[in-house]
């Protein structure tokens, strides 16, 4: 996707309702709320030889452009006045596009998609008067680089354009396929909508030489290879990957217009032994991310480390270590009057013990393990229940777990701190929203 200087559509950043920050005293402040811009992109396919090619174009190199010379799909930002063309789609009309993305004035994205492919590639979903696509190639090269130029003045132009040679927006052709969101804490965001469509026949893609450089037709395994050198920002790895599924540019385009829904993907910016990179849904750490770095400030991690110390929230700090080949966690918590439990599943040998010292943030008047509330009984006052001082960790061991099973609840955050969470599988958890397991990272219950 290329997004170029212009007027555009923006929608506020979205309030999320996770669960409060842990931040603590010397945790970074929050950003300024940035607009998102939304944005339309087209996906554009056809069947090679080989199978399904997609095509991919190489962004320009420029300065102070994070992703310059990116291969990416063409698109762009959405225009507020390309609604002006609403007139000239074919197919579908501004009710059914709206129903469709779950938003209004949903026309106006596949509008942009198709205006932005035939800025940046040179591929235009037009139709003449007799409903056929358009024949660029039959023109001559230098006519449709003026067509071209032309409509870089933005919808207007592309308006004009329709109208002075008879053609309607071929809006039907293309499907819509994905829905994604920067992530917070990013510079730029944009809500972007991934629309896929078949290449149109008698037409040559060509870059435009100045956002463009070059354009590829590759199949989706070879534009993942990383002996290919592509530079691939993660929205379009992810697409790609998923493209890879299919076996033909019939099947893409089925699947699309199959789909009932199109979730939204937002990934999460966190830090780790490669450094600083989006955490997509379902990578383990993206439940996490979501509870304690609510606001993209990149303080969580999408890598767990012996020795890492974290804060899951103010009344949470859980230390990792090493046990044999497998990284193990332990948990202290602490209330109002900073007086702190440890909840330790290590053997506790001496380098162990001296590293939970090391990171205790107060003192540890209780020492417990994880498995079950026997261990509980024998230092909680009353009844396996321990109150910290502003919050309760209780004992909790419901039926149907196995045999030595437990585990123990903090209730005021919905908390459970478990050995196995697998063994929860099936079981009524009232009260427990997130689970903090022996191994792993947190994730809702």
């Amino acid at each position: 996707m290329l997004v170029k200087p212009g007027p555009a559509m923006t929608i506020p950043t979205p309030t999320l309702p996770d669960s409060p920050s842990s931040a603590g005293p010397n945790a970074p402040v929050p950003s300024p709320i940035r607009p998102v811009r939304v944005a339309a992109t087209l996906i554009v396919v056809r069947d090679g030889a080989a199978g399904m090619e997609v095509l991919m174009l190489r962004r320009a190199e420029k300065e102070a452009d994070q992703n310059s010379g990116a291969s990416v799909f063409p698109g762009g930002t959405v225009d507020a006045n390309d609604r002006r063309l609403h007139v000239l789609c074919l197919g579908i009309d501004d009710p059914a596009a709206s129903l469709r993305l779950a938003v209004a004035h949903g026309l106006d994205y596949y509008i942009a998609a198709v205006r932005e492919c035939f800025e940046e590639a040179g591929l235009l979903f037009a139709a003449d008067a007799n409903g056929r696509i358009v024949s660029l190639d039959r023109m001559p090269e230098e006519q449709v680089a003026g067509l071209r130029l032309a409509v870089e003045g933005g919808p207007e132009a592309l308006l004009r354009l329709c109208y002075s040679r008879g053609w309607r927006l071929a809006t039907d052709r293309l499907a819509y396929f994905s829905h994604w969101l920067t992530p917070l804490g990013m510079p730029r965001r944009f809500d972007t909508r991934f629309f896929v469509a078949l290449a149109p026949p008698s037409q040559s893609a060509r870059p435009d030489g100045r956002e463009t450089v070059e354009h590829m037709w590759l199949r989706p395994a070879e534009a993942l290879d990383p002996g290919r050198g592509l530079r691939l920002m993660n929205v379009q790895r992810r697409i790609l990957e998923q493209l890879a599924g299919f076996d033909s540019a019939a099947a893409c385009i089925d699947h699309a217009r199959g789909l009932r829904e199109v979730p939204l993907i937002m990934p999460r910016i966190a830090d780790g032994p490669g450094g600083r990179r989006p955490v997509n849904p379902g990578e383990p750490a993206y439940d996490e991310l979501s509870r304690i770095d609510p606001d993209g400030l990149g303080h969580g991690r999408y890598a767990l480390a012996p020795g890492l110390s974290m804060r899951l929230s103010p009344r949470v700090l859980r230390v990792t270590a090493c046990s044999g080949d497998v990284l193990v966690n332990s948990y202290y918590i602490g209330g109002e009057r900073n007086e702190w439990v440890l909840l330790d599943a290590c053997p506790g040998d001496e380098p162990h013990t001296a590293m939970l010292r090391a990171a205790a943030p107060g003192p540890v008047r209780w020492a417990l393990t994880i498995p079950g509330p026997r261990d509980a009984a024998a230092v909680a006052p009353i009844d396996g229940v321990i109150d910290l001082g502003g919050c309760t960790l209780r004992a909790w061991s419901p039926s149907g777990l196995p045999a030595g099973a437990g585990a123990f609840l903090l209730e005021e955050e919905g908390l459970l701190f478990v050995r196995d969470a697998d063994q929860l599988s099936g079981l009524a958890m009232v009260g427990v929203e997130w689970l903090a397991p022996v191994s792993g990272f947190m994730r809702r219950a």
